[in-house]
């Protein structure tokens, strides 16, 4: 059994990729082929929003987008305690300062009562300008926009939303990478859409943004190549993984979301009962299901529950052994007003489970009783 099962996804999709892959060799246009431009429409149809401007991965799409800001010294950029580290990483590279907020303890995503004191923190108690609030989607799931967002006007801060791991899901009426006023997204390959390699992509209704993100992914030209009106970096999409991606998003619109939310709605049901706190979606709310993590009881040994499940051939993560702001690289170069106590408890109790669309129902329910067995 694989965490999550690539080869699986391969096997269906070999003929229609090696196809796309070879009218790419055909033509010849590895850098921004007609592939790229036919994926970045369709990407921004999907999502619902006017642009899309796909890079080189999730961390450049996140650069990119406060690049278009403007984000650097001085400014506050407010990041959940909770997540990977290009979420922090990114308005620090810029030199603004990550200021790390506690999270919601059943959904995973970002505290909007938290981030309302954390804000009024920055503006009490530094010199700091808050500029700008982070919000990812963890695991799949959207967070909740609609309290972000009054937050962010309150304060007059922009909001980012952080879909690396969100493509798909979806509120009652909006789909991920649309909540944002910018908002991206990655395509590594373990993502609900992913490439073979690294890929990103940057969503935007504004034409001003979507240019200067077009401009600062391509060292910063203006009218042409070799116009270069500011410094940027390089940052694109290969026009092969665009193909890859091309077939992919078929797949994931014709069956793979609505297979993986039957998984996860299947392993509700094995789980009930067992003590597990097991993920919780709003109601309205939908998830892409990038990962199936559940908490364990305080008082468990993951280490050698990990153990145990992997001599019996189930394959487990931990996401995230460490929170945020305890990161060596942000020593000295971060806030984190209330130390962010959910987060550090969900640290040492978090354990997902194999996930994905192609994980057979046998294994599922192997996977949810044998961790059953070991608690």
């Amino acid at each position: 059994m694989q965490f999550r099962d690539l080869n699986a996804q391969y096997a269906m999709l070999k003929d229609d990729i090696g196809e796309r892959i070879a009218r790419v060799l055909d033509h010849g246009r590895y850098i921004s082929g007609p592939e790229v431009s036919k994926l970045e429409e369709r990407l921004a149809s999907y999502v619902g929003v006017k642009h899309c401007i796909t890079c080189g991965n999730g961390t450049d799409a996140l650069q990119l987008a406060f690049m278009a800001w403007g984000i650097g010294p001085g400014d506050a950029v407010f990041v959940p305690d909770f997540t990977f580290f290009a979420s922090g990483e990114a308005p620090a590279l810029l030199g603004a300062m990550p200021v790390f907020v506690d999270v919601d303890g059943r959904t995973f995503n970002l505290d909007s009562v938290k981030l309302e004191e954390a804000v009024r923190f920055i503006e009490e108690r530094t010199d700091l300008n808050p500029k700008a609030v982070v919000a990812v989607d963890l695991f799949g799931l959207p967070a909740d926009y609609l309290a972000i967002r009054e937050v962010c006007e309150r304060h007059g801060m922009l909001l980012l939303e952080d879909g690396a791991q969100g493509f798909g899901g979806s509120t009652s009426d909006r789909r991920a990478c649309s909540f944002g006023d910018v908002s991206t997204t990655s395509f590594f390959p373990a993502k609900p859409l992913g490439c073979y390699g690294d890929g990103g992509a940057v969503f935007t209704n504004s034409d001003e943004w979507a240019a200067l993100v077009r401009s600062f992914a391509a060292h910063g030209k203006g009218s042409m190549k070799y116009d270069n009106v500011r410094v940027g970096v390089n940052s694109r999409l290969d026009t092969i993984q665009a193909a890859v991606l091309l077939a992919k998003l078929d797949a994931f619109e014709q069956y793979e979301f609505s297979a993986v939310n039957r998984a996860a709605s299947l392993y509700n049901e094995t789980l009930a009962g067992s003590g597990l706190v097991l993920p919780k979606i709003p109601e309205g709310f939908c998830s892409s299901w990038a990962q199936y993590t559940v908490q364990l009881p305080e008082d468990s040994d993951r280490d050698a529950l990990q153990g145990a499940l992997k001599e019996k051939g189930v394959p487990t993560m931990v996401y995230y052994p460490k929170p945020m702001h305890e990161q060596k690289a942000f020593e000295g170069v971060h806030l984190c007003p209330d130390g962010c106590p959910v987060v550090k408890r969900l640290c040492d109790t978090v354990l997902s489970l194999p996930m994905g669309p192609y994980l057979i129902r046998e294994d599922l329910e192997f996977s949810a009783r044998t961790l059953m067995g070991l608690l």
